[in-house]
């Protein structure tokens, strides 16, 4: 069963699908979640309310990738390279669980300024 999910941050507002990782589910059940979100290179990441252990660990994601960052108990979105990218890959600081994915354009969350409030909730 599919699970949407809106996330705003700032003023972009960006749909996603959550995907079927035990992870994924923690987070659904813990929605809405509201936050701050910080900024690294091209990805914005913040504490969650959710203690899961590393699922499937992936060391480079995909544009538009969901993670959860398990040192920081963290949620983060990939949009773009990060300071850790080798090339065009698109590499976390360190291992993250793939929770889900955006739909659609990513580039909007280019324009997101580290602190802004970031809130997701179920569609």
């Amino acid at each position: 069963m599919p699970r949407k999910i809106r996330i705003t941050a700032g003023s972009v507002v960006v749909d996603a699908d959550l995907n079927d990782t035990e992870t994924a589910s923690a987070v659904w059940d813990a929605l809405p979640i509201q936050a701050n979100g910080n900024t690294w290179g091209d990805e914005i990441y913040f504490k969650i309310p959710v203690e899961s252990e590393l699922e499937d660990g992936q060391e480079v994601v995909e544009l538009g990738d969901l993670g959860y960052w398990p040192p920081g108990q963290a949620f983060c979105l990939f949009y773009g390279l990060t300071p850790a990218s080798q090339g065009d890959e698109i590499i976390p600081a360190s291992a993250v669980t793939v929770i889900g994915k955006i739909s659609g354009d990513t580039s909007p969350l280019k324009g997101v300024a580290s602190g802004s409030t970031v809130v997701i909730e179920a569609v």
